[in-house]
């Protein structure tokens, strides 16, 4: 059985907040998680701000943004940067797991790029699959798990629960 379930949060950072608390909640209870979150660092209202991810369980925080000056527009993602997160996550899944996380699938994994493969690796070792998704991206999502996804809400203990009840012996 495919264990895949997907969250949307709408305000701005709820979503990595969420994913992280997450992540540190099954790290608790030694569940072992391999992916990525993200850790935002604080800003402005009227600022963007800087993008980092941590390797899960716990390795390095890579930043994924560049900056484009004040007046840019358009996607900030930085390709090498990406790049070396998808490098360092298909590195750490040569050990064992039982959880991967992805904080967001996004553009790239839409356009079969990204974390797309080792989301589809993860699952189809028979790990649980948890990625954080946004209205732009969802049908991509769903889509790429063949139908299989469920939606959770965006709360850390619907997601408990929702893993408690796919991962029940």
């Amino acid at each position: 059985m495919m264990k895949i379930a997907y969250t949307m949060a709408h305000g701005r950072g709820e979503l990595d907040l969420l994913l992280a608390e997450l992540a540190k909640r099954l790290e608790a209870r030694s569940i072992a998680t391999r992916g990525i979150v993200q850790t935002n660092s604080e800003c402005a209202p009227d600022q963007l701000c800087d993008m980092d991810v941590q390797i899960l369980p716990d390795g390095d925080i890579i930043r994924i943004s560049q900056s484009l000056g004040k007046e840019a527009r358009g996607c900030r993602l930085d390709p090498d940067a990406m790049a070396h997160a998808v490098t360092e996550v298909a590195r750490s899944m040569q050990s064992s797991y039982d959880v991967f996380l992805l904080n967001k699938f996004g553009k790239q994994e839409a356009e079969g790029k990204g974390f797309r493969d080792l989301l589809a690796e993860a699952a189809g070792n028979g790990a649980t699959v948890i990625a954080g998704t946004n209205p732009l991206n969802v049908e991509s999502f769903t889509q790429f798990a063949d139908g299989m996804a469920t939606e959770v809400a965006p709360d850390i203990d619907a997601l408990m629960a929702w893993y408690d009840k796919v991962n029940a012996s």
